[in-house]
């Protein structure tokens, strides 16, 4: 349905930390469920992107984060070694907190080398610290002699706009509603902040994912559907791949329980598109 409807990549999150022993080995059971999501998605045509996506965890307690980091990657790598090039890893989502930009070079260098070990011309997708904030581009260190990585970034400005009547931000945001976004200033400040990655890819010669943009739910259809068509628009002006937050739930593209899509997310996405059933 999905590669049917337009979309290209499906963007796997995968909360696995859950799912390890003591001894950092991952349940066989959520493996074979892992095996049947790729082999799916690979069959229906879709890149699939393997995304280890406990960054709340990480955020915390680092010596941690890295003992179970590392130990999900020592499995997944040899296991999809003779995956097709269109499955990609994502190394960690969103690292932030106690996870510096520091602490995050630093990890990230020794899961690359776990990853290489048995992939060595995978892609493979690292963002910067501080939420994969295209700010903190700057301190993301990658090393020179890879060209098989993809820098991610993930965008939600203006924030107060897309995460308005969210009540888990800090502060909480669960009040604060009925933010408007569409003026020319708004647009503006999209083409100003997508120039400025496109700057620093230019300049270190790197391909960008835009790996995370939507508005929650909570927020006028009208405004979330142009936020979403402008953020969409300025990623591909620039030869930007993206991935959409978020298939269902709160910043629906999809309505599971209903079996339909939430159209004005849908076109701004696809414009033109004819969603499959």
């Amino acid at each position: 349905m999905l590669h049917d409807s337009g979309f290209q990549t499906i963007r796997v999150n995968l909360h696995a930390f859950a799912s390890m022993g003591d001894n950092g080995t991952l349940d066989p059971q959520w493996l074979k469920t892992l095996d049947t999501v790729v082999r799916q998605a690979t069959s229906a045509g879709l890149n699939v992107i393997l995304d280890e996506h406990d960054y709340r965890f990480c955020q915390e307690d680092v010596a941690s984060c890295r003992e179970k980091l590392l130990a999900f990657w020592r499995q997944i790598g040899p296991r999809y070694k003779e995956a097709p090039a269109s499955v990609l890893f994502e190394i960690l989502n969103e690292p932030h907190g106690a996870l510096t930009a520091e602490k995050w070079n630093s990890l990230f260098a020794e899961a690359l080398a776990v990853v290489r070990k048995d992939n060595p011309h995978r892609d493979v997708i690292v963002g910067p610290a501080n939420y994969n904030n295209f700010r903190s581009l700057e301190k993301l260190n990658l090393p020179a002699n890879d060209r098989h990585l993809i820098v991610t970034v993930h965008y939600y400005d203006p924030f107060p706009f897309t995460h308005q009547g969210a009540t888990w931000t800090t502060p909480s945001r669960k009040d604060l509603l009925g933010v408007r976004w569409g003026s020319d200033a708004d647009h503006k400040a999209i083409e100003k902040d997508f120039d400025r990655i496109a700057e620093w890819a230019k300049t270190h010669d790197r391909p960008i994912l835009l790996g995370e943009f939507g508005a929650y739910d909570k927020g006028d259809m009208s405004d979330r559907a142009a936020w979403t068509a402008a953020v969409a628009r300025a990623a591909e002006s620039h030869g930007f791949g993206w991935t959409y937050w978020q298939f269902d739930s709160d910043f629906t593209l999809y309505r599971s329980d209903r079996q339909e899509w939430v159209e004005p997310i849908y076109s701004a996405l696809i414009p033109g598109g004819k969603p499959a059933p």
